[in-house]
């Protein structure tokens, strides 16, 4: 092997050595080599000195080599530049590591071998590495971030190396002294328990080997504190309307944040205030703001809570007052008390004057005619009038009293109520002379009269048809467009007067009562203030033929006037308040309920009401002085003003005015809803606006002049609509399916309206946009629509598929097109087509781009234009060959009247030229040459009675020119036979001999002897003029050739009337002699009579080929 010849080599140059200088024989004290000392391992640093021992004994000394790897290692000996040296005891020493990525001479695996002549010994293996430490780590540690207490963590992982480097960690450049309990170092990973705000610092992970130090990046250990509290709220107890503190404060690293909350809901919002230290105040505290307050902490480590609870003691207060009431002896009254407070307080009653408390828990007093409900209720049963008196509510509690009270009046039931009409006429259609009823169902006491009035007018009962009947309907009888009208029923007693209208129109029928929603039930009054009365009712159970819509309530007051009026209409809720009403003022009430039929009748009038007294500033005045002055101002509202689409101008002037108007009181509503209240407080003032008003909103207003709480007449009642806009929100909701319609996609699309505030105006239309981009960007395929603005969907069909639509929708008013929705994206789905077809498109795309495509297109041009060239040579040779003809005939005349014994028919008789004659088989393929007659066709009506047959042989000749030659034979064939008379509207020749011989050729023809077929001048078919009425004899065969003469060409039916004769002709006959037949060749004038000859026929059949 290449290992053992260096050995051997040695060996023999050893033994040649020997036996020249000692012979070849062997001492007796020589001894063979032994190796007493072998190299050890080695890891040494690059450039570093390095020494690998070897001592070896024998006799003779042996001589020492080493080897690397199996190759002999060269030593200074052999080169003295060599950073290898062989020191004399046999070691080999190294004076620098050489050592690089692509060269590493130095690193592998020594042997030592000593040698005499004896023979040679072998040392063990020795290996010599080259320490490694690289730069980087492989991990370094974290910034860390912890709370003091809790473990902290930091890990490391060092650089590649060889040996493999050891761990440690310094912080803040200080080596970390792992003795202490707390600290752990263990595979690359600090560990410190129960972290101290002390351990924070800078930390450092260090590698180490016999190459040396590496120190990893610097990483933070920040050790924070949770937030500590050092003050806690306290619980607490506080009266209404004080201030309360509740403490909170806190220390912790970072600082921490503090706010508070409220267990039961939000902090009082407005009366609370976190202050500099962190504590919260509550200011003007009410018994709603009871609760439990936490104050919460919290930092970047942590987060503390600590709770305090807030009692509220409330003084007594009187939630539901006592009204005064008036009632009559014998009738029950209840007082009502609501209180409430903090604790709950006690409640008692006691009447004015008298020394006497009524509470709940005691026994009824008076011989059981009082008593006091655990609601704090009062009840006086059999009211008597020496019950009349004020009686007091008393609340009591801990935190205080209150005290409230009411007057009882007893007093008999007022007779002056005004009559009440329970149905009165509604607005009624019924058909012309049939009977109408309008109905007036009334009560009250006394008993009203009754009264109609048609238009404001009272009717008398002067007219028969006109009856009043018992129950008070009246009634018409056959009615008349002059009975329609407004109709009121006036009631009227002593007690006051009521009315009621209604419109009679025509039409279908009135409501059944049936279809009428029952009454309510009798108004209860709920709460009472100067100025309002807040009622409740039970609705019935009959709500006829729909449901009920709305509620109307009604008024009455003796001070206020003698009859009912509508307070409040349109009512959507059983609970209203009426505003507006008179302080100090008793008022009865009364209910009827809607609905799509009418009007139900009234409820049970409520108990009698009084509102309450004025304030103390205007009890120095007369009541009923200011109460009969305001009365009399007569305020006329004149036409609002649109200022913007938002802003009204109202305008009025005043009559009759009076030192109690303190101001004016403006009031407008959106059709038919609740009127909201704007006063205008100068007396002076004739003009107000009305701002922040809904667009496109038909509005009402009235206006009243006031005095603190006394209030004037109503004006009259004016509307405006506000200008429209184009909507500023836009629709909601909207949606995209897609739905499959056959073999095509289409999507459905649906939306809800905009909010009505936002609409603007009157929705009119929905505009939709549907645009599609496919994936290659290049074609934009766009489907818009509109729809009606009732209608919230539509499908929107034909999409394209495998592209992604986007829908949008907007509004449109009258003033345009208000905001799109946000787009809805929807794909359209491949499968909606056969997965191989294309579309319609793509196919007319591929053939039209097809070369043979492309020629033919191009050889049927040139095939066009070729044909149309041999079309126009022929046409002019032919009317060169028809020049040079001249015609002359004998014919046989013969008529035919119409069926029904009326008019005439025209028909065409065999010989006459087939192009021009219209057969039904050909209708579709000849459309063209059959358009109707013309107008002014005259058909021979009426124009002699039923003829005999004339019989007259018929010849006709066409000689040429001498300029030209016989026509072929050829031109017989263009004849054909029509046998039966022709409908009119199949006259197609008719049209297209008018359309093509122009007068001049038309003169041309008659001169040359021929007869035509005329129709005011123009040609219409060949017939002979003078003409009596009477059969042809028909043709057996096609016409003969123009050079021969044919007996058998003869003409159609045939007349002439006297009112269609010339007027030109004298004495407007026809020119001749007579109504004989002309003789052949006679020459004719143009008439307005339809006249034909077959023989002029073929003389046009020619022109018309030839031109």
């Amino acid at each position: 092997s290449n290992q053992a010849e260096p050995t051997e080599l040695g060996v023999c140059q050893f033994l040649i050595t020997d036996v020249l200088c000692f012979r070849s024989r062997p001492r007796l004290e020589d001894a063979a080599p032994r190796v007493v000392e072998h190299p050890s391992d080695l890891i040494v640093s690059k450039g570093e000195p390095a020494t690998l021992n070897c001592k070896a004994e024998g006799r003779p000394s042996p001589m020492v080599e080493w080897y690397k790897d199996g190759e002999r290692v060269e030593t200074d000996r052999e080169d003295p530049r060599s950073h290898r040296m062989l020191l004399p005891s046999g070691s080999l020493f190294f004076l620098r590591i050489v050592h690089g990525r692509r060269s590493k001479p130095d690193e592998g695996v020594y042997v030592c071998v000593a040698r005499n002549y004896l023979g040679e010994a072998v040392s063990r293996n020795a290996s010599l590495e080259v320490a490694i430490l690289r730069e980087d780590f492989r991990q370094t540690p974290s910034d860390v971030v912890v709370a003091a207490g809790e473990p902290a963590v930091m890990e490391c992982i060092p650089p590649r190396g060889h040996p493999e480097p050891t761990i440690s960690w310094k912080r803040n450049n200080v080596r970390v002294n792992d003795r202490d309990e707390r600290i752990t170092i263990r595979g690359g990973k600090l560990m410190i328990s129960n972290t101290r705000k002390s351990d924070a610092g800078m930390y450092v992970c260090v590698g180490t080997n016999m190459v040396g130090e590496k120190d990893s990046d610097p990483a933070e250990l920040v050790v924070f504190e949770r937030p500590v509290f050092t003050k806690q709220p306290v619980n607490q107890v506080v009266l209404a309307d004080d201030t309360v503190d509740f403490s909170c404060e806190v220390y912790g690293d970072p600082t921490p944040t503090v706010r508070w909350r409220r267990e039961e809901g939000e902090l009082p919002r407005g009366r609370f205030e976190i202050r500099g230290d962190n504590s919260l105040r509550l200011s003007q505290v009410r018994a709603e703001d009871e609760g439990t307050y936490t104050c919460v902490s919290e930092n970047a480590v942590g987060k503390a809570e600590v709770s305090g609870i807030l009692q509220v003691h409330v003084s007594p207060q009187i939630v539901v007052r006592p009204r005064d009431q008036i009632t009559a002896p014998g009738r029950t009254v209840t007082f009502l008390c609501g209180t409430k407070g903090n604790p709950p307080p006690a409640v008692f009653w006691q009447r004015e004057g008298s020394q006497i408390l009524l509470f709940p828990i005691q026994e009824p007093s008076q011989a059981g005619r009082f008593s006091v409900s655990l609601s704090g209720e009062l009840t006086v049963a059999d009211v008597r009038p020496e019950d009349s008196g004020y009686y007091i509510c008393q609340a009591i509690s801990v935190a205080g009293s209150v005290l409230t009270k009411a007057l009882l009046e007893v007093e008999t039931t007022s007779d002056r109520v005004p009559p009440i009409i329970r149905q009165g006429p509604a607005n009624y259609t019924q058909a012309p002379g049939s009977t109408a009823q309008l109905q007036c169902h009334i009560m009250g006491n006394p008993l009203p009269s009754i009264q109609w009035e048609k238009d404001g007018q009272r009717i008398l009962g002067s007219d028969g048809r006109i009856s009043l009947m018992e129950n008070g309907t009246f009634q018409i009888t056959n009615l008349q467009e002059t009975d329609s009208g407004v109709y009121t029923c006036v009631a009227s007693s002593s007690s006051g007067e009521t009315s009621w209208s209604g419109v009679l129109t025509s039409g279908s029928q009135n409501a059944e009562p049936f279809q009428l929603p029952g009454p309510p039930h009798k108004p209860v009054v709920t709460d009472v203030t100067k100025a309002s009365v807040t009622l409740t009712w039970q609705p019935n159970a009959h709500e006829g033929g729909a449901d009920v819509t709305s509620y109307i309530v009604e008024a009455f007051s003796q001070s206020a006037g003698s009859t009912w009026q509508t307070v409040a209409d349109n009512v959507k809720m059983e609970t209203h308040t009426i505003m507006g009403l008179f302080p100090n003022t008793i008022y009865l009430f009364i209910v009827r309920a809607v609905n799509a039929y009418g009007l139900s009748d009234p409820s049970p009038i409520s108990e009698p009401v009084r509102t309450q007294d004025v304030s103390p500033t205007g009890q120095g005045v007369d009541h009923k002085q200011v109460q009969r002055e305001l009365g009399e101002v007569d305020v006329q509202l004149k036409e609002p003003v649109s200022l913007t689409t938002g802003a009204i101008q109202i305008s009025w002037t005043v009559d009759r005015q009076s030192q109690y108007v303190q101001g004016y009181r403006l009031l407008y509503r959106p059709g038919g809803g609740t009127w909201v209240l704007q006063d205008v407080h100068s007396p002076s003032e004739r003009s107000s606006v009305l701002g922040d008003l809904l667009k496109g909103t038909k509005y009402e207003f009235k206006i009243r002049p006031y005095f603190d709480e006394f209030q004037g007449r109503d004006s009259r009642v004016l509307s405006l609509q506000t200008p429209e806009e184009a909507p500023s929100a836009r629709p909601r909701a909207v949606t995209v399916v897609t739905v499959k319609q056959g073999n095509s996609s289409s999507v459905s699309v649906t939306w809800e309206p905009p909010p009505s505030d936002m609409q603007n105006g009157v929705i009119q239309d929905y505009k939709v946009w549907c645009l599609g981009v496919p994936t290659d960007n290049q074609t934009r395929y766009s489907i818009n629509k509109t729809v009606e603005g009732s209608t919230l969907s539509t499908v929107l069909k034909g999409l394209v598929p495998g592209v992604v639509y986007q829908v949008e929708v907007a509004t449109v008013t009258s003033a345009g097109v208000g905001t799109r929705s946000q787009p809805v994206s929807v794909l359209i789905s491949e499968s909606v087509m056969p997965e191989n077809s294309v579309s319609l498109a793509e196919q007319i795309t591929d053939v039209v781009k097809q070369p043979a495509f492309i020629a033919g297109i191009g050889g049927a041009c040139w095939v066009i234009l070729m044909g149309f060239s041999v079309w126009i040579y022929i046409r002019r040779k032919k009317r060169k060959e028809l020049s040079h003809y001249t015609a002359s005939f004998a014919y046989t005349p013969a008529g035919e009247r119409g069926k029904g014994g009326g008019g005439w028919g025209v028909r065409c008789v065999d010989g006459w030229v087939g192009l021009v004659s219209c057969s039904e088989e050909e209708e579709e393929e000849e459309e063209e040459w059959c358009p109707p007659l013309p107008e002014r066709t005259y058909l021979m009506e009426d124009a002699c009675s039923p003829a005999t047959s004339y019989s007259h042989q018929s010849t006709a000749t066409l000689t040429p020119s001498p300029h030209e030659e016989t026509p072929a034979p050829h031109h017989a064939a263009h004849f054909s036979l029509l046998d039966g008379p022709q409908h009119p509207a199949r006259y197609g020749p008719l049209s297209r001999i008018r359309t093509h011989i122009r007068p001049p050729r038309w003169r041309e023809l008659l001169l040359s002897g021929d007869t035509l077929c005329v129709q005011n001048g123009d040609p219409v078919e060949a017939l002979m003029r003078r003409l009596p009425c009477g059969p042809v004899p028909m043709p057996q065969a096609p016409g003969a050739p123009l050079t021969q003469s044919n007996p058998n060409l003869s003409v159609g039916p045939y007349c002439q009337s006297p009112a269609h004769r010339n007027p030109h002709s004298p004495g407007g006959t026809l020119e001749g002699s007579d109504s004989s037949p002309a003789t052949p060749g006679e020459r004719l004038s143009i008439d307005q009579d339809v006249l034909c000859v077959s023989e002029a026929a073929m003389i046009i059949k020619e022109y018309i080929d030839t031109n």
